[in-house]
């Protein structure tokens, strides 16, 4: 029906982090076989514990299994919400937006569960704004109490929410709750960080969790696993290249497998770092095994995850750097700085708009780490890591410890903060979107078509994301930054809370108020 339609469309809840829109590869068939049918198994059997915990280090493959377990569970009719966490995207780092966005999956599966949840909501639209323990209580579990759906819920990658909680405030919530949904499993992957260790070890979750921990599958079975992976994308390059038969030599194989030290993004890194379509694979892969960055001495050692990947990343950025150029290397580290550092994952145009560069020199240094990247052909989308690993390395001084390659957070969110700033200052105008006088944004049938007309979408992301960056700098920064701010809250301030009111991000206002406020009484 058109009404329900309506709710269920208006909701909120996360954008795009069901299993289906994140873009993660499923595992390669005939790989993690032991982990899968364990899961699988788990899944089926209603009188095991109601939480899986899939509980690895970074690297070891936890995301692609989570999407190949949530594809086999849709096909299987068994699953019945998805989030896969994400810290390059606002909703999806946000724990409030985990349980509306079940929710909703929830009610568009299950139309005994939609009869339900739409009165709810019609009730009570403010649901989605209260607490974790409201939200769980008033959105899922009330409502599956009174059905009778037997499901799955995926939710990966919890490490990667926001939480300021001693024990994973999501997890605390769930083991007051979970007892209470008899036929309801979830089945979670996160890195064993402390407060996601912390949670699990509360008593109510303790005791109905499943733990299986990835890293320390016997190693022998995880490199079987990654030689097939290699194998496999070997042959597909060469299937696409000419003369290629002899290509890698099992030497090179054998030394790739002992590298990798049971990482698969190391894997997958590789195959990125070799399949570029300007380069030659035979040669990229006799830079790759040259490298004194690399150790096979490393790649043996015992969860030696971080030292593993901090090899391969500083020999893949030595290859992408080239030669030493100061210049080049300060506006390579600003790109990679706006591509990381990003509140949500930014276009290449829209870097270049706020670092004040040429999109075509933007797009060049983007290509020039394409390995560690997901690019797409097409320039209007978003740039993001391939991995979450990078990110953590690039702006760890400790672990990238050549000062070509590091970017540091406080420098680049300034950068990005100055960036937001002009561009407000110079694109912000009255009534932008021209509106008709007098008219409220629910008269105006086409107001999201304008706005994405009128505001284009470096200064959609300034406007809604200025003040992320304003938190994240140093009080040393406040000098470069007062005038800009002074010159934006004088000129543009009724312009500004105007585009937020036709983005429907109103909400926005109070924060970035706060932040500037509390960085003028520093200043």
């Amino acid at each position: 029906m058109p009404a329900e339609a309506a709710i269920l469309n208006n909701f909120r809840c996360a954008q795009e982090a069901e299993y289906c829109h994140v873009g993660h590869n499923c595992c390669l068939k005939g790989t993690r076989r032991i982990i899968l049918d364990e899961i699988e198994h788990w899944s089926r059997d209603f009188a095991k514990p109601p939480v899986y915990w899939l509980n690895g280090l970074a690297g070891t493959g936890k995301s692609t299994i989570a999407q190949t377990i949530a594809e086999r569970l849709s096909v299987e009719g068994q699953l019945g919400a998805s989030f896969f966490c994400s810290r390059d995207f606002e909703d999806r780092s946000n724990l409030h937006f985990i349980f509306p966005t079940l929710a909703i999956q929830l009610a568009r599966s299950y139309t005994e569960f939609r009869s339900i949840f739409i009165p709810l909501v019609q009730s009570n639209p403010g649901v989605a704004y209260e607490s974790l323990q409201n939200q769980l209580n008033k959105l899922i579990v009330q409502p599956l109490k009174k059905c009778s759906i037997s499901t799955v819920m995926v939710i990966d990658a919890l490490d990667e929410c926001r939480d300021e909680e001693p024990a994973s405030a999501i997890l605390s919530v769930l083991g007051r709750f979970v007892s209470e949904l008899p036929k309801v499993k979830f089945f979670i992957t996160g890195r064993p960080e402390p407060r996601i260790r912390a949670g699990f070890r509360l008593p109510l979750l303790q005791e109905a969790t499943d733990v299986f921990v990835l890293h320390d599958v016997e190693p022998r079975i995880v490199n079987n696993d990654i030689r097939r992976f290699f194998k496999h994308s070997f042959m597909e390059i060469a299937g696409r290249r000419p003369r290629m038969d002899d290509w890698p030599t099992a030497e090179q194989l054998d030394l790739l497998c002992e590298r990798a030290g049971g990482l698969f993004v190391y894997a997958v890194a590789t195959i990125k770092f070799l399949d570029h379509k300007n380069n030659n694979p035979r040669r990229q892969l006799d830079r790759l095994l040259e490298s004194p960055g690399s150790s096979v001495r490393e790649g043996k050692t015992k969860l030696k995850a971080k030292t593993t990947l901090d090899s391969l990343y500083t020999s893949l950025l030595v290859e992408a750097f080239g030669d030493d150029d100061l210049e080049d290397d300060a506006m390579t580290r600003s790109v990679l700085g706006a591509v990381v550092l990003a509140v949500n994952p930014l276009s290449p145009p829209t870097i270049a708009s706020l670092l004040g560069f040429d999109t075509t020199d933007v797009s060049l240094r983007l290509s020039s780490v394409h390995s560690l990247l997901l690019l797409q052909d097409d320039s209007d989308h978003p740039v993001r890591p391939f991995h979450k690993s990078f990110p953590d390395f690039i702006t760890d001084p400790e672990q990238c410890a050549n000062q070509r390659f590091h970017a540091s957070p406080p420098d680049h969110h300034l950068e990005l903060l100055i960036g937001c700033l002009k561009l407000m200052n110079q694109g912000l105008e009255k009534n932008m979107c021209q509106l008709p006088d007098g008219v409220t944004n629910s008269e105006v049938g086409d107001l999201q078509k304008r706005a994405n007309q009128y505001i284009n979408d470096g200064l959609q992301y300034a406007c809604r994301s200025w003040h992320k960056h304003l938190i994240e700098t140093t009080p040393s920064h406040m000098l470069k930054i007062e005038p800009i701010l002074h010159q934006f809250l004088e000129g543009k301030f009724l312009f500004w809370l105007e585009v937020l009111s036709v983005l429907g991000a109103a909400r926005v206002a109070v924060d970035a108020l706060d932040a500037s406020a509390r960085c003028l009484n520093v200043c």
